[in-house]
């Protein structure tokens, strides 16, 4: 009998240590490309996410080469899709920072940044 019930648990235990492993939600892909050079900059940033985001606690700044905000202040969420439009601005770099909380309850940030210009 002990055989059948150790036989149940490993399954259980290699189910709830595969669930931890994917329980954050990462940044998938950016557009614009984390680290990437475009000629004109761009109306809007979008960042793409590994898990479904919670729309009131997930947001993205954007600052300007000169330090100030480059976003309207309105993060929009889709599903595990954020975007925020950009005022027009200048040539240089660009810093996008992120915050999200996933649907699971977990927490991540992190931050890019992306050039405009030739």
């Amino acid at each position: 009998m002990q055989r059948s019930s150790f036989g149940a648990i490993i399954p259980l235990l290699l189910l709830l240590a595969s669930g931890e492993a994917s329980a954050h939600a990462l940044l998938d892909h950016a557009e614009p490309r984390v680290g990437n050079k475009v000629v004109t900059a761009p109306h809007e940033v979008t960042l793409w996410f590994t898990q479904k985001l919670e729309p009131a606690f997930s947001t993205i700044t954007v600052t300007d080469p000169a330090g100030q905000r480059a976003d309207t202040g309105k993060t929009r969420v889709n599903g595990n899709q954020m975007s925020v439009s950009l005022r027009s601005g200048a040539s240089g770099t660009y810093h996008v920072r992120w915050h999200v909380l996933s649907v699971d309850t977990h927490t991540t940030e992190g931050n890019f940044s992306f050039q405009v210009g030739q």
